[in-house]
């Protein structure tokens, strides 16, 4: 239903919007992708609310799809039972350029590659940086190259495509115009093969440009830790709507679980020191006051990128976001993983034994492997001495040298200890 979407986004409507409201509680129910989309398309500005509102989604079983070149429009739409990020929300694209790429491309087809794109759109106020966040933000996955190729390269396809339309203007030809077709290929930008950048990278670039992350989230592997030692989610923490009550009372305790994503440490009158930090979870983030006597205690836990539990006493104050002052800061246990590689038979397994340990001997880490020989049915667990940092970069070589169907990577939920 884009049409409802349009409807919402649309301020000029917001009182027969308001008209409607009391149809809320039917449409979520019959329509409940159509309604969050038109939902998340309201508060299109506000990036608090929109993660707050996919992070709504994601309990709710409705899949939030990347921005697309080639689907998205500028507000949030559905598309085959799932939300399409709107173009709109990017940073730093204006409005005005959003819809001339959709002019565009519903006049003349649909984008083929990157430099197709740029061809297209050059000239139209379409800069560098818009561009580049359409890479970081995914809205160009659907082309040939992957994000980290087009990094490398759209800026000399930028100046290539303004001279071009420089020359077109001027009425001038250049070498291009005159080589057979067969050697037009040596002009074009040469574009560098290098594998895509890891899941941690694309997630930080997908966050810078779009205010949080879209195609997953770095506490994705401790989801079911934390949702069973938290007590409140940062959601809880903003200053209530018209029609809310208060979720946190000041001076109520509670616990909030994520990543410390900033850190400030400041001098009290008594020059002792104090910390502020900001823990962000799956929807927003929370800001954390650690006075000194628990900055003593906890500081050296203060670490950005840390994935901690904080466990204190709520500050609220009146249409602000409520704070949390530390009482108890403890770190979220890593989950086990296990990286299972498997030989067709013994014989294979000792002819690559000593290449096998050679390119797992760079990766130092907790994450213990597994050796499987097929034919003969066996498992052996490599001493601890040989656990291995499960991540991208080793999964791409073991992939590179055995295949990935003989590479898995097995992850051992955490045990519930209480």
């Amino acid at each position: 239903m884009m049409d409802f979407a349009e409807y919402a986004f649309n301020k000029s409507h917001a009182a027969a919007y308001a008209v409607v409201s009391y149809q809320t509680a039917w449409l979520k129910y019959y329509y409940p992708v159509e309604y969050m989309a038109a939902l998340l398309t309201s508060v299109i500005d506000n990036s608090t609310k929109v993660s707050e509102y996919i992070a709504s989604c994601r309990q709710m079983g409705i899949r939030i799809l990347p921005p697309d070149i080639n689907e998205s429009v500028g507000v949030f739409s559905v598309s085959n039972g799932a939300i399409r990020y709107g173009l709109t929300a990017i940073k730093s694209v204006g409005k005005p350029v959003i819809a001339e790429i959709i002019r565009e491309r519903e006049e003349h087809g649909l984008y083929k590659d990157l430099e197709d794109f740029i061809e297209r759109t050059a000239g139209k106020e379409l800069n560098k940086r818009a561009i580049e966040n359409f890479i970081k933000a995914g809205a160009f996955d659907s082309f040939p190259l992957n994000r980290h190729q087009m990094v490398s390269v759209y800026e000399q396809i930028v100046d290539e495509a303004t001279r071009k339309k420089k020359t077109e203007f001027a009425g001038q030809m250049s070498l291009f115009d005159f080589a057979p077709e067969e050697d037009k290929a040596s002009f074009k930008v040469r574009v560098p093969q290098v594998p895509e950048y890891g899941k941690e990278e694309l997630l930080s670039l997908e966050k810078e440009v779009l205010g949080f992350y879209i195609s997953g989230h770095p506490m994705e592997e401790y989801e079911e830790q934390w949702r069973r030692k938290i007590s409140h989610v940062s959601t809880d923490f903003l200053p209530p709507e018209d029609d809310e009550d208060e979720k946190l009372r000041d001076g109520e305790r509670a616990t909030i679980g994520g990543m410390i994503t900033s850190r400030t440490v400041k001098a009290t009158k008594n020059n002792k020191m104090m910390a502020f930090i900001n823990v962000e979870d799956m929807a927003g983030s929370v800001e954390v006051i650690v006075f000194p006597r628990d900055y003593e205690k906890y500081g050296r836990q203060l670490n950005v990128d840390s994935m901690v539990f904080v466990s204190g006493r709520v500050s609220a104050e009146l249409d602000k976001a409520s704070k949390l002052i530390l009482e108890k800061i403890t770190p979220f246990e890593k989950p086990r993983k296990e990286m299972w590689i498997q030989f067709a038979d013994l014989e294979e397994y000792g002819a690559c034994e000593q290449e096998l340990y050679h390119l797992l001997a760079d990766s130092r880490g907790e994450d213990s492997v597994v050796i499987y020989v097929r034919k003969e049915r066996q498992k052996k667990v490599l001493p601890a001495g040989r656990n291995v940092k499960a991540d991208e970069e080793l999964l791409g070589r073991l992939y590179a040298r055995f295949g990935e169907k003989n590479v898995k990577l097995v992850e051992k939920p955490v045990e519930n200890k209480a």
